[in-house]
């Protein structure tokens, strides 16, 4: 059974139109129905195309322009290279279950601090700012470590790939392509 988006609909005037509650709303109000994790699609008004994607990077980029940005500049340049670059469409995946398992972790970290206070959101809120004051660098460490060994998992599986690749190809005698020198000189 799947889901039903709420569609929000895009105006020519730039202006967005929840139809679920049939008023507009700001670009606000579409990253709180984010956080509120509602399902959400973004059509253009006039042609029906989904801009969902456009309008995410948008909150995105006021986010990033905000006071605490989440990128690095050292982040945002490498997202620029690999757009184009053979492993492309490997980034997204990677990114996305990196996503997923940083989000298990924080879940899980939630739970147990509500098994250990309860629901007092103030005290969750605050235990949790004076928690990531003092243990702050550890986590960045673990996550640091953590997308270390990712990383070599990753540049190993690509040179396996190209191992894989070369052993396929390498038979068809390819001019130029590393193992077909070999049916040159026969």
């Amino acid at each position: 059974m799947s889901v039903e988006k709420r569609v929000i609909k895009k105006y020519p005037n730039r202006r967005l139109y929840d139809t679920a509650t049939s008023s507009y709303i700001t670009l606000g109000d579409v990253k709180q129905l984010v956080l509120d994790n509602v399902d959400i699609q973004v059509q253009d008004a006039k042609t029906q195309e989904d801009i969902t994607r456009g309008v995410l990077l948008q909150i995105i980029l006021e986010e990033e322009n905000g006071g605490m940005p989440m990128f690095s500049y050292e982040v945002l340049t490498q997202f620029i290279r690999y757009y184009g670059q053979a492993m492309q469409g490997m980034m997204g995946p990677f990114l996305e279950k990196n996503l997923q398992l940083f989000s298990q972790l924080q879940q899980k970290m939630q739970e147990q601090t509500r098994a250990m206070y309860g629901d007092n959101a103030m005290l969750n809120t605050t235990l949790w700012g004076e928690f990531m004051n003092l243990q702050g660098p550890a986590i960045q460490n673990m996550m640091a470590n953590y997308m270390e060994q990712s990383t070599g998992m990753f540049l190993e599986m690509q040179n396996r790939m190209q191992e894989q690749t070369k052993q396929l190809f390498g038979g068809f005698g390819f001019p130029g392509y590393p193992g077909s020198e070999t049916k040159d000189k026969e």
